[in-house]
């Protein structure tokens, strides 16, 4: 059921930057290695209703419905310019706030779980991507596509939790310079923007 082709396939995908690696960086950039982890637990967390959408044919309904698919994406479209505002004007983004370390984990975790949840073209993909790696003899294709997507998942949130310790270990000497700081964040402000104005303009697949 889990080919080489399917994993190399799935590898390549996740290490292509998107959104939540972007935050995933930015969070291990200016706040901690730990919460970097949650960041990458809450993006992967964003993909399970893609992966139930696609599973179950609701991915469909984006695909054959425009106003359904308008809906979702320009929620996702405001959202990530809501973060690229944020991001610009604070000169310390997604700091944590040392007394509230647990109700602020799960807002790291849940901020990254929305950028996931509101793209619609992540159902579409699993739509589109998941069924070639199924064998047409496959008694139970959507057991198969649930395995495939858990499979995805945890290279995701591998790859993410590598992706933030690697932004980490830079985290001091990015902090030491406010000017190198401040330039780094108006570069994932300005990142989330275009890929939020990208989003808008992107059609259905």
């Amino acid at each position: 059921m889990i080919s080489i082709e399917f994993l190399l396939t799935s590898l390549v995908v996740v290490l292509i930057p998107g959104t939540g690696v972007l935050y995933t960086v930015a969070t291990g950039l200016f706040v901690s290695k730990r919460a970097s982890l949650f960041a990458a637990f809450g993006c992967t967390l964003g993909i399970i209703p893609a992966l139930l959408a696609s599973s179950f044919g609701l991915a469909a309904i984006f695909h054959a419905s425009a106003l359904a698919f308008q809906i979702v994406k320009y929620i996702g479209v405001v959202y990530l310019l809501y973060l690229a505002w944020v991001m610009w004007k604070s000169s310390s983004p997604l700091s944590i706030q040392e007394n509230n370390d647990e109700a602020t984990a799960f807002s790291i975790a849940a901020k990254g779980f929305l950028i996931n949840i509101l793209n619609p073209k992540l159902s579409i993909f699993f739509l589109a991507f998941l069924p070639q790696f199924i064998m047409p003899s496959a008694q139970q294709p959507i057991v198969s596509m649930l395995v495939l997507g858990g499979v995805f998942m945890l290279m995701t949130f591998a790859v993410f939790v590598v992706y933030g310790l690697m932004a980490n270990r830079f985290s001091q000497f990015v902090v030491d310079s406010e000017k190198l700081s401040l330039t780094i964040q108006k570069f994932f402000a300005g990142s989330f923007a275009a890929l939020g104005v990208k989003l808008a303009l992107s059609d259905r697949v």
